[in-house]
């Protein structure tokens, strides 16, 4: 995917994430992309939920260090598809996030590489 995401604040603990672009496909498509979560911050790491009203619960990520980097996993069911994600924040300010989707319904996988925009 080919975009742009923005963390804005909503208090000391919460952040609104937003994120849209172009979702590049293997077999050449190319669809518009959009989703919206709320990150939580917790005593380890963070929480993840869907922008819906009430907010639903996606994942919890515990982080660890590993080396100058920190990162960290979750598995989420939906119905009978299991998301697999990894996260890894990286020293330069990047950071990488990874799902593992398996199912009867869907299969497949997706590594979404974020860098700071130079403005």
């Amino acid at each position: 995917m080919t975009g742009m995401a923005t963390f804005t604040p909503c208090d000391a603990k919460k952040s609104d994430y937003r994120e849209q672009g172009r979702l590049h496909l293997f077999d050449g498509r190319t669809l518009d992309a959009r989703r919206r979560y709320i990150f939580d911050e917790t005593e380890s790491g963070f929480a993840v939920f869907f922008a819906e009203n009430p907010p639903r619960f996606f994942h919890r990520i515990a982080l660890a260090r590993i080396g100058p980097n920190f990162a960290g996993a979750a598995t989420h069911f939906c119905a009978d598809d299991r998301y697999d994600t990894r996260y890894e924040f990286r020293a330069d300010g990047s950071f990488v996030i990874a799902h593992n989707v398996s199912g009867p319904r869907k299969a497949y996988a997706m590594e979404t590489r974020y860098v700071r925009a130079l403005l």
